[in-house]
């Protein structure tokens, strides 16, 4: 009985213990469920939403461009394509060789498409064809029963309705490449396209807008269910620019006939570019969704450079348009007056060489005046030696040569301005004389782009004011503070009176340069710069002509000026290459160009026209 009973005292002593020990135990896990389900209960619910809503960034509409009218340069149009979901087809292959028997489609392209399915989920959609016209959309709506996991889609494409007209201009959008990701999640959507050149790059943070938000419910694979949420992105700015379409066109059809031509066009009170073209050009539309291999290398290919803005980045020898450079830096210097004669018999001697005229048995004497007109070259050699280089390259960076003047597009290349500091630290080795008299005449070492031409010549033409080329117009009109050069206009009136009987005077190297309406006078300065240096045998024989030559050892053609005389409101600039003479070749495209802006006159306001996003609607932006 005794040990009976003491083993049931501690059987009941066990009991209690491993019941204290359960009830602590269920105590603990009630608890824990209370603090689960009650206190941490949002936070859980939150993980549990992240498991099973998939939130995808919309890419925003990008921003229209227009032309200083409100034409559309750059817009977005409504496209199709077509996706294909590999879980929805028995047989893929089969699928997509029944869809090529309706819209175009090679078999490398099925291929392709066979590969990235592969490659990805199942019921994850796979482009196959990009921009569809409306007959492939509807064949493709019209079979689809029998084409099942195929359907359409619709976005939007960029469109430049100028085409090549304002290809250098605009520039392009293209897909992201791998080198330009950033980190923002909006690069790394499949559909969504930035600026690479021209405008569309410059401003392209401003034209890309700000991305709209999705939020689907997805099941535990991955696979959308519904829409929960959907907040569309804010579209791009819209920009306008300074260009006017009418006169681009028309420049582009007047360069067209060249093989390798480009032209700047200024207002030369503000700096606003009325037109700026470089043939040839290319489509910017290619490059949209991609383009072929193919095309892009017979671009990349192509001598004449299609893909290169040659009015910005195009870097040649100024020739004799920069003699009123030669002529300013003396005038200023007061080394010579506008009465310094030079006789010019052909040629001048220093040392053992000769530097020569254009004009083999010479001008004669003439004034400085006459020396422009007839772009003598004796007459510029002796300023040149009586200036130095040093003061004619002060003189060339204050009109706006041998540096980028930032105009707002990418790729501008600065020329070259040399003097004596500049060869000794890059070359290491002293100025010499004769380089100076060929500094004179704008040639050597020196180097221009077509729209620093247009500037200097602007600048020349607006009594000395230093105006900056722009393209873009700020929200609300640009009040552009334009400085003065410090240069006096006495000297600027006789290098403009120079440039005048170029055009004007009886012996002037571009008497068929005149405008067709003789009340109204342009004034202008030839430039020819040779591409290659005269070798010791043509010296002897005597160089031969430009016809005689090949193409690519032609001399260069250039043409600058200002219009009207009286009260200048337009400058030019116009580069051939290779078009021989600048009388010639370039000339008489710088006269139909300012014949042209003189007849549209696009200071003058216009009532301005645009398109909304859809395309349907007329509107003026803001």
């Amino acid at each position: 009985m005794h040990r009976d009973a003491e083993r049931m005292r501690v059987f009941t002593r066990r009991a209690l213990l491993l019941g204290a020990g359960q009830l602590a135990m269920f105590g603990a896990l009630a608890g824990r469920l209370a603090y689960l389900q009650v206190i941490d209960a949002d936070g859980y619910a939150l993980l549990a939403d992240a498991n099973r809503i998939n939130h995808r960034l919309l890419p925003p509409e990008r921003g229209r461009i227009f032309d200083r009218h409100g034409v559309p340069l750059a817009r977005n149009s409504p496209t199709y394509r077509v996706l294909i979901v590999r879980e929805q087809t028995a047989d893929l292959r089969a699928t997509l060789e029944a869809l090529g028997r309706l819209i175009a489609l090679p078999e490398e392209r099925i291929a392709e498409v066979i590969l990235e399915a592969r490659e990805r989920r199942p019921f994850v959609p796979i482009a196959v064809r990009e921009d569809l016209n409306w007959a492939e959309v509807s064949r493709v709506s019209i079979h689809s029963p029998e084409l099942p996991g195929v359907s359409v889609v619709s976005g939007l494409i960029r469109e430049y309705p100028p085409g090549e007209v304002t290809a250098h201009v605009l520039g392009y959008v293209g897909p992201v490449a791998k080198e330009e990701l950033t980190g923002d999640p909006l690069l790394e959507l499949p559909e969504f396209r930035i600026g690479k050149d021209g405008v569309e790059k410059a401003y392209d943070q401003a034209l890309r807008g700000r991305a709209g938000l999705s939020r689907q419910e997805v099941n535990a694979l991955g696979r959308e269910i519904k829409q929960l949420y959907r907040q569309d992105g804010e579209p791009g700015q819209e920009i306008r620019l300074t260009i006017d379409l009418d006169l681009q066109r028309y420049v582009h059809r007047r360069l067209s006939d060249q093989p390798s031509a480009s032209a700047v066009l200024l207002d030369v009170r503000t700096g606003e570019v009325l037109a700026l073209a470089s043939v040839p050009n290319f489509d910017p539309s290619a490059f949209a969704n991609g383009m072929s291999q193919e095309t892009w290398q017979t671009w990349l290919d192509n001598p004449m450079a299609p893909l290169v803005n040659k009015a910005i980045a195009g870097q040649y020898p100024p020739g004799s348009t920069f003699k009123m450079i030669v002529a300013l830096a003396a005038l200023e210097a007061g080394i010579v007056g506008p009465d310094h004669e030079v006789p010019c018999l052909g040629f001048v001697q220093l040392g053992r060489g000769r530097f020569h005229c254009w004009k083999r048995w010479g001008h004669g004497e003439l004034t400085l005046v006459e020396a422009i007109a007839q772009s003598c070259d004796v007459y510029f050699y002796e300023l040149a030696r009586k200036v130095g280089v040093d003061a004619i390259a002060a003189m060339a960076r204050r009109f706006g040569l041998g540096a980028r003047l930032d105009i707002d597009l990418p790729g501008e290349r600065a020329g070259l301005v040399p003097d004596r500091a500049w060869k000794l630290a890059t070359q290491g080795v002293p100025w010499q004389k004769g380089e100076t008299l060929v500094v004179g005449i704008g040639q050597g070492f020196l180097q221009a782009t077509p729209l620093q031409l247009a500037v200097m010549t602007a600048r020349i033409a607006n009594g000395g004011r230093a105006i900056r080329p722009w393209l873009v117009r700020p929200p609300g009109g640009r009040e552009a503070e334009v400085p003065p050069l410090g240069v006096s206009e006495w000297a600027l009136r006789f290098i403009r009176e120079g440039m005048f009987s170029v055009v004007n005077g009886e012996r002037g190297t571009a008497r068929e340069a005149q405008l067709p309406n003789r009340e109204i006078a342009m004034a202008g300065k030839t430039g020819t710069s040779q591409v290659r240096r005269i070798s010791r045998s043509e010296r002897v024989t005597g160089v031969r002509k430009n016809e005689e030559k090949l193409w690519e050892e032609r001399d260069h053609a250039l043409f600058v000026a200002f219009a009207p005389y009286r009260a200048p409101r337009y400058a030019a600039a116009v580069v051939v290459e290779h078009g021989g003479s600048g009388s010639q070749a370039a000339a008489p495209i710088a006269r139909d160009i300012m014949a042209k802006v003189l007849e549209l006159d696009p200071s003058r306001p216009r009532p301005a026209i645009g398109v909304d996003r859809r395309s349907t609607a007329r509107e003026a932006p803001a």
